[in-house]
């Protein structure tokens, strides 16, 4: 399960900044995001967004506007965010919200790819 690596960095502060829809995570390790709630909500590691048994990663159009209104904690080792668009299945472990963070530059490039070439649009589902 994400979030269960015994040396992988720890959130010590997790955010949620609602005027501006960001998250912002500050690591043990001195590593700091701001996430877009946009950007978490596209990249979830839900089932419905990662693909089922393996599937591949859909790509979710429409969310330019989601926002996230509560940031659940799950025992030690992960958060559920809860969006105002009903999404609320993926739980974001610190491996998880870490590696977004960390490799938020080249995921959102590739998903802004993936929405051009499937003629979809951040503004409309």
């Amino acid at each position: 399960m994400a979030g269960l690596n015994p040396t992988a960095p720890v959130p010590r502060e997790i955010t949620l900044h609602a005027a501006s829809r960001r998250l912002d995570v500050e690591f043990d390790d001195g590593a700091r995001f701001s996430l877009p709630c946009e950007y978490l909500r596209v990249f979830s590691p839900s089932a419905e967004v990662r693909g089922h048994g393996g599937g591949p990663m859909q790509t979710v159009p429409g969310k330019r506007e989601v926002a996230i209104v509560a940031v659940e904690p799950v025992g030690h080792y992960a958060v559920k965010l809860v969006f105002d668009d009903g999404h609320a299945s993926g739980l974001y472990g610190w491996d998880t919200l870490y590696e977004l963070g960390r490799d938020q530059a080249a995921n959102w490039n590739d998903y802004l790819s993936r929405l051009a070439a499937a003629g979809l649009s951040r503004d409309t589902q």
